[in-house]
């Protein structure tokens, strides 16, 4: 078992940051966008306003419809760079595993 509170400096942070994997969509459910971010509610809403993504800018891409949380960045980019490698068919039965209505989720 890890003690997080027995680990010193800027390891220690980077333990205990979490991070995540998020796919966002446009209300048609037709694209998807999978990002990463240590700060889930600050990067949807920048996709909401339209800031940092020209691609879920240019598709209108504004709704969360599936997260992973993770306990370190490496782990959360690791994950982001598989999924984006799966075809959509199984992004969408991964995302139908915890939201099978592909509904918007509330993280506010």
């Amino acid at each position: 078992m890890r003690h997080p509170e027995l680990v010193s400096g800027s390891h220690k942070q980077k333990m205990m940051k979490r991070s995540f994997v998020y796919i966002m969509t446009n209300k048609y459910r037709t694209t998807f966008y999978i990002g990463v971010t240590a700060n889930l509610q600050k990067r949807i809403l920048e996709h909401i306003e339209g800031v940092g993504s020209k691609f879920t800018s240019k598709y209108n891409l504004k709704d969360l419809i599936y997260f992973e949380e993770f306990s370190d960045i490496e782990q959360a980019i690791a994950r982001e760079k598989q999924l984006k490698n799966w075809h959509k068919g199984w992004k969408l039965n991964l995302i139908r595993e915890t939201n099978p209505k592909l509904e918007t989720l509330d993280i506010f």
